[in-house]
């Protein structure tokens, strides 16, 4: 028997790990278990429903007299505030069930399935995005019964949106990181919240810089929230796009660049 007859017959080597194509059509199955697990439990979206409905009134009649003259004059500034604080509050929640479900051993049942291992972190990331879309929605159609009425459009409106769900996706890998290193839900909603609260109303998202002292003014300037209320203010009131819309696109790619790695490497390790 000849050596080419003894090579055709070799067995050819198994593949051990799975092709992007079905990497992505676990994840979307995951993202899908997690739409399951909103529908059955409708609570959890309090915070993308009722939040942004009390934070708009609230913020609105407390400081538009103050700082605007009045109501209709603050609308233009605090509904891109609220957008972005609401959202990007929002984006905690990816943290504090991906802790849960690792708690719960969730993630160990998953292992058995012949499904890429990357795929629940990959589907709770992908199925937080419907959560951002409706706080952004609820936002925008609260302003718009208390009289806000953009200058930018509805083009604009809807660039502004994805431009807000696009960073707190990204901003959900940081605190994704948290929920694979915590080891409890509750401690990676307590480190969340000391990261982004400083950063969310330390901006200007609510009051104009100008108004801070000086050394708060400079934080405030150099904070990133501040660039990203800033682009949403231009497009949707303006219908403009400025340097601060690049900055944050820049610095959304730049957190997925860092942190989505860290994430996975440590998943991995947990898992």
């Amino acid at each position: 028997m000849n050596s080419t007859a003894v090579n055709s017959k070799a067995p050819r080597p198994l593949k051990n790990h799975t092709s992007f194509r079905q990497t992505l059509r676990h994840s979307l199955t995951m993202a899908y278990r997690g739409l399951l697990k909103i529908k059955r439990t409708p609570e959890q979206l309090f915070d993308v429903t009722i939040q942004p409905i009390i934070f708009t009134l609230m913020f609105t009649y407390i400081f538009g007299g103050a700082i605007s003259g009045d109501v209709l004059s603050y609308l233009p500034v605090i509904i891109p505030g609220i957008l972005v604080q609401t959202v990007i509050s929002t984006s905690i929640v990816t943290g504090v069930q991906l802790r849960e479900d690792m708690e719960k051993g969730v993630f160990d049942r998953f292992k058995s399935l012949p499904i890429a291992r990357i795929a629940p972190l990959a589907g709770a990331l992908l199925a937080d995005t419907v959560r951002y879309t409706i706080a952004t929605v609820l936002t925008f159609a609260m302003g718009y019964l208390m009289g806000y009425r953009p200058e930018g459009g509805l083009g604009y409106v809807a660039l502004a949106a994805l431009l807000v769900i696009v960073c707190s996706w990204s901003i959900s890998w940081i605190f994704a990181f948290f929920g694979v290193i915590a080891r409890t839900a509750s401690s990676v909603q307590g480190i969340s919240m000391i990261v982004l609260f400083p950063l969310t109303f330390l901006s200007n998202a609510f009051v104009p810089v100008e108004t801070m002292p000086k050394w708060l003014g400079w934080f405030a300037n150099v904070n990133p929230i501040s660039n990203l209320v800033t682009a949403v203010r231009e497009l949707v009131n303006t219908g403009t796009a400025g340097g601060d819309l690049v900055s944050s696109l820049v610095g959304a790619a730049v957190i997925v660049a860092v942190f989505a790695p860290i994430t996975v490497r440590a998943y991995m390790r947990r898992t």
